[in-house]
């Protein structure tokens, strides 16, 4: 794998589990519309698969 992953936070994270929402903060997800750049890992794609449902995610 290579290249970026700009992930993006759609949906809130109110209400929902507290791993969820630690996994948003370990992204370093703060806000709604938040966008963030990281590298594409194994452990990215993880986390990426725990909150799918609370993210939108594009590649380069």
């Amino acid at each position: 794998m290579a290249g970026n992953l700009y992930i993006t936070q759609k949906r809130s994270a109110i209400g929902r589990p507290k791993s969820q929402r630690l996994t948003l903060k370990a992204l370093g997800i703060k806000r709604l519309s938040q966008t963030v750049v990281h590298r594409d890992t194994p452990q990215i794609r993880g986390m990426i698969e725990k909150i799918r449902h609370l993210v939108e995610v594009k590649t380069d």
